[in-house]
Formats: structure tokens, C-alpha cells, sequence
């Protein structure tokens, strides 16, 4: 399959804001073309952008030859199975993504895992597809098992796909490539961003209490533009994942996603997708 650039809109998110229309312009002309919705507060509704109904919202990005593919949408849970498949439908998606998750016991990830696998067969009946995206904390572990690892096994591969964000498993101590091919054929969209060579260590879970799983808070109060960077301008060997991604031939989707940025928004997304394209030459 062959692989294409997309973007997750959570990297301009505040562009977004001051001006939904011409940030949507400028994408457009930097060459995007498949973008990713990012809904991190769902309980205040599903909303796609620029205060539009989401048809609406859809026509304007299409008629700047752009598509949605997938929707990110946090909490999950707070949202009725029914009003969540009718925004995709409009807004068409065909994917929806559990962006994150965090976890306070071994029961806890196991009762998560009979969740995804349950929002994963409702999806599948209406032929969406449905996944779970990691961060580092997925890499804490509970019994010798990394979190990621129980998730992995206690869903189903039929049912809950992943999309895997290399940067965040390099922060969790993984090595993406490793890992990519463990995830095999189960993965067929990225994350991609960059990790400044002067963060060390790059593993954070050398820089945490590991004696206790990670709390939303906790893991809010360590972003921080310093510990990103711009795609090609990190130590990550984006070459070597980009190598594997295309050996293993299941992916569809490289999303750009810059968290933060010490650059404005658009100035990031476009030396991004400049860079990565070059990469993927």
C-alpha cells in the first residue's frame, strides 16, 4: 500500500482558532491533503471546526481538495455511540481513534481492553475502522508487562487497529522500528514528529516515580515545546521508520502531529511536510 502524508489539525490548533478558513488555505497549499480531527474535550460536543456543522465544515475542506479520514475523540466514553458514528458519517471520516488513556491498575487496563473491543465491533459493523493511539506512558509496566503490551494482547486485532506515534514510543524507552514490526499488518497509520538531540534522556520513564502508574495530570505537566522539534531536524531515525513502515506495506498514513512547537504552527507544519516528503523520496 502506498504511503501518504496526512495531518493531524491538532498541530495548528490555534490557527485554527483566529482563522479556521485561511489556516484550511494554507494547508491546502502547502500540499496536505488528509487531515485527522482532533476532539480532546467531547463532552462539549463534536464539533469539526471553524463553529460549522460538520457537513459544512466538510464541504469547505473538500472544495480545497483536502479530506478528513479520521477523527480523534476524547473521552471516548462521554459521547453516545450514535451521535459519534453520525459526525464521522458526516464529516467523512472512516476511522475513529481512542487518542489516549490512563490507567490505575491491571483490572483497569483490562476493563479498557473490553471496551475497545467493544467500540471496535460497533465500528466494524458500519465499516468504520477503530483505534487506539499511544503515548509513553503505554510503556510503564504493571507485572513485568508493559501496558502496551496487555493492550496488544487483550484486544482484538480484528477489532481495534492502532496507530502508533513513534515519537511517544521512543520517549516510553521502545524502539519504534522494533516495535512497528511487532505491530505489523495491525498498524496502518503513524504519528510522526521529532525529538531534539539535546533532550536527554530520551526515555521519560527514566525521569518519573515508576512505582506509580502516570496520572492526566502528571503527564500534562511535562509538555514542553522544548522536548519537540520539527520532522528532520530530531535524532529520530525517521529514515529507518519510514524503511520498516514500507517493508511491512500495511500503513496507508503518515500524519504529521506536532504536540508543540517552539515556531509558529504553520511555519511547523510546513517545514514538516517538507522535510518528511524529501525523507519519503
Amino acid at each position: 500500500m502506498e504511503l501518504t502524508i496526512g495531518l493531524q489539525l491538532f498541530s495548528v490548533r490555534e490557527e485554527l482558532k483566529k482563522d479556521f478558513h485561511g489556516t484550511l488555505r494554507k494547508l491546502a497549499e502547502i500540499g496536505y491533503k488528509n487531515l485527522e480531527i482532533a476532539i480532546h474535550n467531547s463532552s462539549e460536543g463534536l464539533q469539526a471546526g471553524g463553529g460549522l456543522p460538520p457537513g459544512e465544515a466538510r464541504r469547505v475542506i473538500e472544495d480545497l481538495g483536502m479530506k478528513i479520514v479520521s477523527t480523534h475523540i476524547f473521552p471516548i466514553d462521554s459521547v453516545a455511540w450514535e451521535d459519534l458514528i453520525a459526525f464521522n458519517q458526516e464529516v467523512g471520516s472512516t476511522s475513529i481513534v481512542c487518542p489516549i488513556s490512563f490507567f490505575t491498575s491491571k483490572a483497569d487496563v483490562l476493563q479498557f481492553c473490553l471496551d475497545m473491543n467493544r467500540y471496535g465491533e460497533q465500528a466494524q459493523k458500519i465499516g468504520i475502522d477503530f483505534y487506539y493511539h499511544n503515548h509513553f506512558h503505554e510503556f510503564q509496566k504493571i507485572d513485568d508487562q508493559p501496558i502496551m503490551d496487555m493492550i496488544l494482547e487483550h484486544t482484538d486485532k480484528d477489532l481495534v487497529k492502532i496507530e502508533f506515534d513513534t515519537y511517544w514510543a521512543l520517549r516510553g524507552g521502545a524502539d519504534p522500528v522494533a516495535y512497528l514490526q511487532k505491530l505489523g499488518t495491525r498498524c496502518d497509520k503513524i504519528h510522526q514528529k521529532d525529538l531534539p538531540a539535546t533532550v536527554l534522556p530520551a526515555n521519560l520513564l527514566e525521569t518519573i516515580d515508576n512505582t506509580e502508574l502516570l496520572t492526566h495530570p502528571q503527564f500534562m505537566a511535562l509538555r514542553n515545546p522544548a522536548y519537540f522539534t520539527e520532522i528532520g531536524d530530531g535524532m529520530m531515525d525517521i529514515p529507518g521508520i519510514l524503511a520498516a513502515v514500507r517493508e511491512i506495506g500495511a500503513a496507508q498514513y503518515i500524519f504529521v502531529e506536532q504536540d508543540l512547537t517552539a515556531i509558529n504552527e504553520l511555519d511547523s507544519v510546513e517545514r514538516s511536510y517538507r522535510n518528511l516528503k524529501e525523507l519519503m523520496k
